[in-house]
């Protein structure tokens, strides 16, 4: 099944060909109805570059942002971010949903093929997808709007990394207990936008209330985009970022694993 409905061939192939031929068709399929794609790559690049040339104050330094420009770290970091949250809250959810409320899982059951190879496409499958617009971002932002690249590499793949498993495990815990698949984009975008707020999407972090503030550090979002802009600027991320990352993809990931339903 593509991220759009489409269902997927059942084969009873070996385990490990198996998921191979699943990531591949599923591939195929997203490819061929790129809706999603379009979301959770197009869409926050163009943002980036239609917002970054459009708006002067984005290319002038700011004080409140130590005097980076917003295009340097800020703007960046949050398309990556709402690419990222787009997969995990809208896309994964709603397919899962769906493979669940057709019977694909149950009937895979029966093959040789595991209903855990479909679990697990899905997630190679937005993985790539967050890479692959974590690149164009950094690229195209770099060539046409003089963007900086992330000055630490190290800390800004580490902060990736556990930014992307603490939001594709939110929306495991999601397709977990979201009732069907129509529940579930509403479901995903309830959750989504309040996270995207706090994480600085519309108003940075250091122009929130202190309050706010901290409250933003304990979220996985205002931990994420804190933790990419902070590594972008060529500095180590706060432990206290990283670690709320980790225990949001721990705690998500046990209660998915607890909650989720094959049928």
């Amino acid at each position: 099944m593509s991220s759009t409905g489409t269902a997927l061939p059942l084969t009873t192939t070996p385990r490990g060909a198996g998921l191979r031929k699943l990531v591949l068709t599923e591939a195929k399929l997203y490819l061929r109805e790129p809706v999603t794609a379009f979301f959770a790559i197009a869409l926050p690049l163009a943002l980036l570059l239609v917002l970054g040339s459009a708006i002067p104050g984005f290319r002038e330094a700011v004080p409140e942002l130590g005097g980076e420009r917003v295009v340097d770290t800020q703007l960046p970091a949050m398309m990556i971010m709402l690419s990222v949250v787009t997969a995990a809250f809208t896309v994964i959810p709603a397919v899962l949903a769906l493979y669940r409320e057709r019977g694909i899982l149950r009937r895979m059951s029966t093959t040789p093929a595991s209903p855990r190879n479909v679990l697990a496409a899905q997630l190679m499958l937005n993985l790539a997808t967050a890479t692959v617009a974590t690149a164009l971002t950094i690229f195209f932002g770099h060539l046409v709007l003089g963007t900086r690249v992330p000055a630490h590499l190290p800390w800004f793949l580490l902060s990736f990394v556990l930014g992307v498993c603490a939001m594709f495990a939110i929306g495991l815990a999601l397709a977990a207990v979201v009732p069907n698949s129509r529940a579930a984009s509403g479901v995903g975008a309830i959750v989504m936008f309040p996270l995207l707020f706090l994480g600085g999407m519309w108003i940075a972090r250091e122009m929130m209330p202190e309050l706010l503030r901290r409250l933003s550090d304990f979220t996985p979002t205002g931990a994420f985009g804190q933790a990419m802009r902070d590594a972008w600027s060529g500095t180590a991320p706060q432990a206290l970022h990283l670690i709320v990352l980790a225990v949001w993809a721990v705690v998500a990931g046990l209660f998915a694993a607890r909650l989720f339903r094959w049928e």
